[in-house]
């Protein structure tokens, strides 16, 4: 029995690059940088001053009633704002799309968010405790609140799904909606990945973990530099994207535009350390290569790479490893990049955000840049084109992206023009 496509129809993104698709992708494409000094809270006294932060971000925009807008936290704002982006631009409305069989499936990576910080903060102040606790604290501080919301505002009935596997949920989000497209439970997917950490005590929890990089807080655009030998460290970022997958003969029989066609996923386990991944990049080689399989597709058919790219050392090294583990030669013939170096780490949303780019360099047939690689770190075998600060205009026929997150959760997903 033939298996049951499944296509892109409709983009939503809010991240630090923009708080639209077009902002945020000609900013990358540019290579603009969205980092710069947390303004969230007080950071004057806290070892890391920086990160990825929205700007100027408010609901009004999207017509959501501001009652309602106040009864969320910041990680469902940026999640709502997306979907509502990529379901308009799927040619859904608000009424029609609820009639269709649609459900959700969303990464966080953290989730620990301005909700349970408020909480927090009102429960230990000296003259607080639980009677001062803001009333919506608990729901404020669910992690499938932000899903939730968002099937509540479309009114559809299907799955509203959470996942978190740390840095991989977002990409793991994508390939679990591809899966339940094939298998026929759903027909339309939002599938997603946010989370909104900028906040004193999550920036404080990574910094004593010294994930984050200190030495830049004083220039802020160059802080995250992926693969180069003065990478020190990722900084955190913020927002949301959404994909609307749907299946082909869905698609096509309501005259949708159809950006891309969702090839292959895969996924595996390290089985080795909670924070570091393994060296040699096997975890994530595996999950590539049966994202490869999936897709029936051989290594020399991707042209782009969207890579996890955090700017530590670990990773990098690592994941430049894997990457030979599966592409042989032909990965020095392959265009590599961390969109990671203008948005900062979204964490849940970084792999959805990172394939929606994927979608717009096979769209654009360009190649956005890893800006700040100025001196790529070839003593630790960091020797791939990287796409250094320029972007490059070329043939995007097919891009693949992994997500490799603390516990050694690995997801990759591919993309590819699509051909009827």
């Amino acid at each position: 029995m033939s298996q049951r496509r499944v296509v892109v129809t409709g983009l939503g993104a809010v991240c630090s690059c923009g708080n639209n698709v077009n902002d945020a992708w000609n900013a990358v494409k540019n290579g603009e940088c969205g980092i710069d000094k947390i303004t969230n809270f007080d950071a004057t006294n806290c070892p890391v001053q920086i990160a990825g932060e929205v700007k100027n971000f408010s609901l009004e925009t999207y017509n959501v009633d501001k009652k309602l807008a106040r009864k969320m936290s910041r990680f469902t704002k940026f999640l709502m704002g997306a979907s509502i982006e990529a379901v308009k631009d799927a040619g859904f409305t608000v009424e029609n799309f609820k009639e269709n069989n649609v459900g959700m499936i969303n990464g966080m990576g953290i989730g620990l968010s301005d909700g349970l910080d408020a909480g927090y903060r009102k429960f230990l102040d000296p003259n607080g405790g639980v009677n001062r606790l803001p009333p919506l604290t608990a729901p404020l501080s669910l992690n499938n609140e932000a899903a939730a919301c968002v099937s509540m505002y479309f009114g559809f009935d299907g799955p509203a799904w959470t996942l978190s596997t740390a840095c991989a949920s977002g990409t793991d989000a994508l390939g679990l909606s591809m899966d339940m497209i094939r298998s026929g439970r759903m027909d339309v997917c939002l599938a997603s990945g946010c989370d909104a950490n900028i906040t004193e005590f999550n920036i404080g929890c990574y910094s004593v973990l010294q994930a984050l990089t200190s030495s830049y807080n004083n220039d802020p655009k160059h802080a995250s530099r992926p693969f180069d030998r003065d990478r020190s460290g990722f900084v955190m970022g913020e927002g949301a994207a959404v994909l609307v997958l749907e299946e082909l003969e869905h698609a096509k029989a309501r005259g949708a535009r159809i950006y891309a066609e969702v090839a292959g996923f895969g996924t595996s386990s390290d089985a080795y350390h909670i924070t570091a991944p393994r060296e040699d990049g096997s975890g994530g080689a595996l999950a590539m290569q049966r994202a490869l399989k999936d897709a029936g597709m051989n290594p020399d058919q991707i042209q782009y790479y969207n890579a996890h790219g955090t700017s530590t050392h670990a990773n990098d090294a690592a994941e430049t490893k894997m990457l030979k583990s599966v592409f042989g030669d032909y990965a020095y013939k392959l265009h590599i990049s961390s969109t990671k170096s203008e948005t900062g780490h979204m964490v849940g949303g970084a792999g959805t955000i990172e394939a929606l780019f994927c979608v717009k360099a096979i769209e654009n047939n360009f190649v956005p840049p890893t800006i700040n690689c100025d001196n790529p770190a070839v003593e630790e075998g960091c020797d791939l084109d990287y796409t250094p600060n320029k972007g490059v205009a070329c043939t995007v026929d097919a891009a693949a992206s992994c997500s490799l997150g603390f516990g050694g959760h690995n997801g990759c997903i591919i993309l590819k023009r699509f051909k009827d």
